[in-house]
């Protein structure tokens, strides 16, 4: 059991910290909500979700008073541990210290609340009350459907990934405008190559000089913590040689690593492989990207592609290839903006990087390629993006590219040949 006391001090303290400077983030999520939900911000370890709340904890203490506002991070080792009962006296020693607020609207921002056993009840009975509630956590079952059921559909979800390219740029205090000169271009570029290698986890580009060792540990803690420890994990080493496979895998087979795995004489069986491969999809590690079917099924049993939460974690992990930091940059902007997006092979194995999708409708075909100066790629990418969008009836087609910009005109269909600098800005 925790101590008022100990709720006590840790409330007060933060009452009289100064919040650190923030990079605003393109999410953009509003303090005050005309239902009784709470709001979940949700996304990997180190990505920014609790700045995000000292954001929005700035917006409350500037309009309300620095004592509306209360902030919990259970991973404190001091609250390992806390249970419901726990919570209900945190609340009971706040009103004991500010009792006016009673009658007041309050805010409870509780950081990595996945840590404390039936936090649902506390927050539930929070809203009831009146109280505006803020709850994140590292872990993707956050969305889970016995959390949605225990919630009741109780809340909204926001996902907070690391920096996009924009955000990445106001972190580098870079202007961000529609023309630039020769000179700011260049610096954009420089920048664009340097978010491609390194990545946008925050402290990583604040602390550029220290970046590899805060990426190493960001990359150790998450396999421990989220994966490992969260996921009762006992074999690590058939772990690290999944996550070796993965890094180095452009698709993934279960089937094929469990053949692979058994050939080195390691037993294990096919549904712990599973299991492993599902943690490091909740921990928002890896995602696997399924290929497009109309039939769900198909979709489901295809063998998917995949991508990292990061490139700084790919370029830790010695991979290079400009061509799939540039994709991996690509997808995780799709998924910033919360695309339904598929990849796509027809029986020729021709693939198309990207298809977007509205419901069952195809609204957009991208393509990526670093280099298109060889006429060959430049051939293919072209004709692979028309053949698709014959085959979908689909007309907004788009390569992307490092440095050409330009419109390709085929079969009475434009392809919008796009820098990605400039489409990650759009």
């Amino acid at each position: 059991m925790i101590s008022k006391e100990k709720w006590a001090e840790i409330i007060k303290n933060f009452h009289e910290e100064n919040l650190p400077e923030i990079v605003p983030r393109e999410q953009k999520i509003e303090i005050e909500m005309k239902i009784k939900r709470a709001i979940s911000i949700i996304g990997p370890r180190r990505s920014g979700k609790t700045y995000e709340m000292f954001y929005l904890i700035k917006k409350i203490r500037e309009e309300y008073g620095v004592d509306r506002a209360v902030y919990i991070n259970f991973e404190r080792a001091d609250l390992g541990g806390t249970n419901l009962q726990d919570l209900v006296s945190m609340l009971e020693t706040y009103y004991q210290i500010y009792p006016k607020n009673k009658k007041e609207k309050i805010w409870l921002f509780l950081d990595e609340i996945q840590n404390v056993s039936e936090w649902e009840r506390f927050v539930r009975t929070c809203l009831d009350e009146g109280i505006s509630v803020f709850i994140s956590g590292s872990s993707s079952k956050l969305l889970s459907k016995e959390v949605a059921t225990s919630m009741r559909g109780r809340n909204i979800s926001y996902h907070i990934y690391p920096f996009s390219f924009k955000e990445f740029l106001l972190a580098k205090k870079f202007e961000i405008k529609e023309f630039y000169s020769s000179n700011e271009k260049a610096m954009l570029e420089n920048f664009l190559d340097e978010f491609l290698k390194f990545g946008g986890y925050p402290e990583a580009v604040i602390e550029a000089d220290k970046r590899e060792k805060i990426i190493r540990d960001i990359y150790d803690t998450a396999i421990y913590k989220d994966v490992v420890e969260r996921g009762k994990v006992r074999n690590t080493n058939v772990l690290k040689i999944l996550i070796k496979s993965l890094l180095t895998s452009k698709e993934f087979s279960i089937h094929k690593f469990y053949n692979f795995v058994k050939s080195q004489g390691i037993k294990i069986s096919k549904n712990v492989l599973y299991k492993y491969t599902h943690l490091l999809s909740d921990a928002f590690f890896v995602f696997l990207l399924r290929k497009h079917d109309l039939s769900y099924r198909k979709s489901e049993q295809s063998i998917p592609k995949v991508y990292f939460i990061d490139n700084g974690i790919l370029t830790l992990n010695g991979i290079d290839d400009k061509g799939r930091l540039l994709e991996n940059a690509v997808f995780m902007e799709l998924t910033r903006k919360e695309k339904n997006i598929a990849y796509y092979q027809n029986s020729l194995k021709e693939e198309v990087d990207f298809v977007v999708k509205e419901g069952k409708k195809v609204k957009q075909l991208i393509q990526v390629s670093y280099d298109i100066s060889d006429f060959m790629t430049l051939d293919r990418e072209k004709r692979i993006l028309i053949k698709s969008s014959e085959e979908f009836n689909c007309n907004d087609l788009i390569l992307l590219t490092m440095h050409e910009e330009r419109q390709e005109k085929i079969n009475g269909k434009t392809i919008k040949v796009i820098p990605v600098w400039k489409w990650l800005l759009g």
